[in-house]
């Protein structure tokens, strides 16, 4: 019994462990991003379920996609893709979550919008690709001849999803991604 019990975080707790804001993790479980239970009427978050699905091992081959993006309506719109078309993810909506995200853990690929409410979007590809030279990154925005675009094709070309996203786009993107990492020998 207190194996189980042990395998319990509050969301207090699980929001340290994965070091993001406590609303983002009561937001989480309630969309079901997190492995979760209620008791008693308060969460309690599986750490094994959540190591294992959430902070996935590379080893698992299932491509994991981080999407940086406030806008609630294209997140919904994200997590049902991806998890349609077998990724893991992690969607964040701020910088200061991204970042920690980036720090965290190693992505295959990263859909950031330019306009956040903290951090600016060239900021963060210019962090990312500190930590990982080769992180695929597509730019979601709304202003394509921005200055931050701007500060972000000073490092190299880059693929640009303009605003409002179409499925379509995400399918064509996906299946440039797909073919890279699950490249198999015929």
């Amino acid at each position: 019994m207190s194996q189980a019990t042990h395998n319990l975080m509050t969301v207090k707790e699980t929001a340290e462990y994965l070091r993001i804001p406590l609303p983002t993790v009561y937001y989480l479980v309630q969309r079901g991003q997190l492995p979760a239970i209620q008791i008693g009427g308060r969460w309690r978050v599986k750490k094994d379920l959540l190591d294992r699905d959430v902070l996935h091992s590379e080893e698992q081959g299932q491509p994991t996609v981080l999407v940086v993006d406030d806008d609630e309506a294209l997140q919904s719109m994200f997590k049902l893709f991806l998890k349609k078309a077998n990724f893991s993810r992690l969607v964040v909506g701020t910088g200061k979550e991204a970042l920690a995200a980036l720090q965290k853990q190693k992505f295959d690929f990263c859909f950031l919008d330019l306009q956040l409410p903290d951090i600016t979007g060239d900021e963060i590809y210019k962090y990312a690709k500190e930590i990982d030279p080769d992180l695929p990154i597509v730019i979601i925005t709304g202003y394509p001849d921005s200055q931050m675009l701007d500060n972000i094709l000073k490092h190299g070309p880059v693929t640009v999803l303009k605003k409002p996203l179409q499925v379509e786009q995400l399918n064509q993107v996906l299946r440039i991604l797909g073919h890279k990492s699950t490249a198999k020998a015929a």
